[in-house]
């Protein structure tokens, strides 16, 4: 079996990307994510124009499988998203702006211009459910649209 999570792009500015945060199907969360480059939606970065701005640029569009593992920069249990094209070290954890991303993704309620609150409580309530799911075999995997 596997689990899916379901990330939909929905406002994007040029510094930040707002988007809603599915978990089977389920509305979960918003999400907080740096500036989106893949314009064409291709998955990739490689078009003209699309070029990475380190630790202003949201991942490309795409389905990747989700782990959770020790991040030894946050120093707990984080979900890692697997072989994202030009960027390493891809977690959901929480944050409340987009300076604090580095292109990773933040889950949260879009109650401020430009970021989320109750980040921590998003993070630790499905870092809870992956681990839980992880550990009984399951995959999992997020498709971001």
């Amino acid at each position: 079996m596997s689990r899916e999570l379901l990330l939909q792009r929905r406002y994007f500015n040029d510094k930040y990307t707002i988007g809603k945060l599915s978990v089977d199907d389920e509305p979960f969360c918003d999400t907080l994510e740096d500036k989106v480059r893949d314009y064409n939606k291709d998955g990739d970065l490689l078009d003209e124009g699309e070029e990475k701005v380190y630790g202003e640029t949201a991942i490309p569009y795409g389905r990747y499988r989700v782990i959770v593992n020790h991040s030894p920069k946050f120093k707990r249990n984080l979900p890692l998203l697997m072989a994202v094209p030009h960027f390493l070290g891809i977690r959901i954890h929480a944050a409340n702006w987009p300076t604090e991303l580095e292109g990773c993704i933040a889950p949260g309620e879009n109650r401020v211009k430009g970021g989320v609150v109750k980040s921590r409580y998003y993070e630790t309530q499905l870092t809870t459910w992956l681990k839980m799911w992880q550990d009984r075999g399951e995959e999992i995997w997020i498709t971001i649209v």
